[in-house]
């Protein structure tokens, strides 16, 4: 529900203003009192007492002797022209009127002058102040890295304080033989400036080569939580060319992130306030009229339910805030094909659009930003992550940008494409300052963790306004609560655009309106819905078949050609070429050599058809068999028939299962399933990822996934 607006007392006025509300004020007394006997000693009096109060207000101030006269002689003088206003009862002539309405000038231009004037003083005084402090700090920096550091020829240009009083920024040209401070500079000066707890020392390049900016922070500003701005002012609609905003620096300016030509990425360990960053993330894209967010937790989608509810649960917002959540493996997969088809299609269908000034696309309301937010990425399947590297590599053209987040960003976790094209990096609280080194690339050495100590504290770095990255700088993340999420996804929820025709002209799109209608029931399910998922769910629900191997969805969207496990089209593994029985889409390296090996054996029949080939065809892809056409009748099957049914399990349960449930649903004993299925897994060298350990929802403990039950299949029916 909406909050009614506030309502603000505050008495903002300007001087002129104010010496028009006295006149004002005096013109009432003047002609009311005249009507009922007012005496004219009375306005004397307040007049005087006016001219009083405002002579102790200025000394109190400290304002120059001839503008306390100046704003004494005009009370004094409101004073006096009501008093003859009240002895003569001609407050309504137009004499009166006159003189009253030239004295409310002279009083306005008379304040508004002396405020100009006191103004243009007040910062005299400020800026000589200023000076006087700038210069003292300087001495004693040149003094400080003399005697720290042993330079000579350095020069401190400039010590700027911040607005926010937490700090300042020290500007030093450094000489031709030392351009830059040591590794352990940040420490020492830390150490000799005794900063407190929160305080910290940031070194950055400046403007010129040997320039150097020292940021000093003196004040723990980042301790405390800084609530998310929600106020109506914070929640108008923007545009996703105005950046994320994430938190502010301790210098109080906002951090922002732009995601619309370069991918993202945040890395926080358990308990850093990695999730927290996610939400606030989500919040500035879904306040952007011009943008359309999807996401990918295959743990149970937390980072979507809450965004969710608005529209499942509470019935507040008419449309779903997350337009599509891949909460399984299998609905990930459909997700990504549905990206990749969609990146295709429009780089066909807006050719004019490309072919301008840009040769990337102006997103808008009507031709939105296409956001995935990935979370977890250390759970998800190789096949899964060389389909995000796709739509990380190839969707910058087209406005479909990643945010990929994990807790690590080590090689193990991150792969190489989706790190390099990461230009915005958000490092949240650590513990190890050699996780800093693993994600920033540059800069990282000079970073201290304790500059960021508390939760929601962190690291960022992203390119300026002139596209150059900078250095990694501490920042305090913005707090959003499951509350302000409700407020806020009830409040963004009709500005929520829509994908172009163009994006749903591809194969994998048949999928895409009926997904709620898959993921929903996974999410919440026998909890009654709102009547607004109703328009989404009641229709006929589609699910694409699975590969019988992999146990990958089949949308029949183009495979990347010379991809991994690609085939000349899913859904007709078996087509061929008309000549040499080369597979259509596939003529070069192991294809050819499968060719030349089928050709002799291969009889072309009437039409010319597949069921005339030798049964004792063997299909070869540089020494690695991949089908057998034929051969006895009788032969068995390699793969382990408790492998096959523990991969039917685990599919149909979603991708991912306990090692205990999965014993369940088999009927058998955990530990006798959990050393059988080691065993035929070791024996094709398979091996689970990370220590095997599967985490569904909150709950992490041992079990599989389905991709590595296919891995192990096909390995099996490869070594035949």
């Amino acid at each position: 529900m909406a909050r009614a607006p506030v309502l603000d007392w505050g008495w903002k006025t300007t001087p002129a203003v104010d010496a028009a509300l006295v006149a004002g004020g005096a013109y009432s007394v003047a002609a009311v009192g005249a009507l009922s006997g007012m005496a004219a000693t009375q306005a004397l009096m307040v007049g005087g007492i006016g001219a009083a109060a405002q002579a102790a207000a200025d000394l109190y101030q400290r304002r120059p002797g001839w503008h306390i006269t100046a704003r004494c002689a005009a009370w004094l003088a409101a004073g006096g022209w009501t008093a003859q206003a009240l002895a003569d009862h001609t407050a309504l002539t137009w004499q009166t009127a006159g003189w009253w309405a030239a004295g409310t000038a002279a009083g306005m231009t008379l304040a508004r002058g002396l405020a100009r004037a006191e103004n243009a003083a007040r910062e005299q005084r400020i800026a000589r102040r200023l000076q006087v402090w700038a210069n003292a700090r300087a001495r004693e920096w040149h003094e400080r890295l003399e005697r720290l550091f042993r330079l000579e020829g350095h020069t401190v240009e400039g010590v700027m304080p911040w607005k926010s009083k937490a700090g300042y920024t020290v500007r030093v040209a450094m000489p031709s033989a030392t351009p830059q401070l040591p590794a352990d500079a940040v420490r020492k000066l830390a150490t000799d400036l005794k900063l407190p707890r929160g305080g910290g020392i940031q070194i950055t390049d400046g403007l010129v080569y040997g320039e150097i900016h020292i940021r000093v922070t003196t004040k723990d500003v980042m301790s405390e939580d800084l609530p998310i701005p929600d106020s109506p002012e914070d929640t108008t609609v923007t545009s996703i060319y105005s950046g994320l905003p994430l938190g502010l620096q301790p210098d109080a300016q906002e951090v922002r992130v732009s995601v619309v030509d370069d991918c993202a990425l945040f890395i926080g360990q358990i308990g850093s306030g990695k999730t927290n960053v996610v939400n606030v993330a989500n919040a500035g894209a879904l306040r952007t009229n011009d943008t359309v967010v999807m996401h990918i937790d295959v743990t149970g989608a937390g980072i979507a339910l809450p965004w969710l509810r608005a529209w499942a649960v509470d019935g507040t917002s008419d449309v779903p805030l997350i337009d599509y959540v891949g909460d399984t493996e299998e609905e990930a997969h459909i997700l990504c094909d549905f990206l990749i088809a969609g990146i295709g299609s429009r780089k066909s269908g807006h050719q004019d659009l490309l072919s301008g000034e840009d040769d990337k696309l102006t997103v808008g309301p009507d031709l939105p930003e296409v956001l995935l937010v990935v979370d977890e990425i250390a759970e998800l399947s190789p096949r899964l992550l060389a389909k995000l590297d796709t739509i990380v590599n190839t969707g910058r053209a087209v406005r479909v940008r990643v945010i990929i987040c994990g807790l690590r960003a080590t090689q193990d976790v991150i792969t190489a494409a989706m790190k390099k094209q990461s230009r915005v990096r958000v490092g949240m609280r650590v513990s190890d300052p050699e996780e800093l080194s693993h994600l920033f690339p540059t800069g990282a050495a000079r970073l201290d963790p304790k500059a960021a100590p508390g939760r929601g504290c962190g690291f960022f770095c992203a390119p300026d306004a002139e596209d150059i990255v900078s250095d990694p700088a501490p920042y305090k993340a913005y707090r959003i609560t499951p509350k302000v999420i409700q407020r806020l996804a009830a409040a963004y929820g009709d500005r929520r655009p829509r994908l172009e025709a163009e994006f749903l002209d591809t194969a994998p799109a048949r999928y895409y309106a009926s997904r709620w209608g898959r993921i929903l029931p996974r999410l919440y399910k026998s909890k009654p819905l709102a009547a607004t998922t109703v328009p989404y769910t009641d229709l006929e629900i589609l699910r694409p078949p699975l590969d019988e191997v992999t146990g990958i969805p089949n949308t029949g969207a183009e495979p990347e050609a010379g991809g991994e496990g690609a085939s000349s089209k899913p859904g007709a593994p078996g087509r061929r070429a008309a000549s040499g029985g080369v597979p259509a889409g596939k003529r070069f390296g192991s294809d050819a050599l499968a060719a030349l090996l089928n050709s002799p054996r291969t009889p072309a029949g009437p039409q010319g058809e597949a069921e005339g080939e030798d049964r004792t065809v063997i299909h070869a892809q540089f020494g690695r068999v991949v089908a057998q056409a034929g051969g006895p009748a009788d032969r068995p099957d390699p793969v382990p028939r408790l492998l096959l049914d523990a991969h039917q399990a685990v599919t149909e349960a979603g991708g991912r299962l306990h090692t205990g449930d999965l014993a369940t649903r088999l009927g058998l004993d955990a530990v006798a399933l959990g050393k059988e299925l080691s065993q035929i897994l070791k024996a094709v060298g398979v091996e689970r990822p990370g220590i095997g350990s599967v985490r569904i929802g909150e709950v992490s403990k041992s079990g599989y996934l389905d991709a590595t039950l296919a891995d192990a299949i096909t390995r099996y029916r490869n070594t035949q």
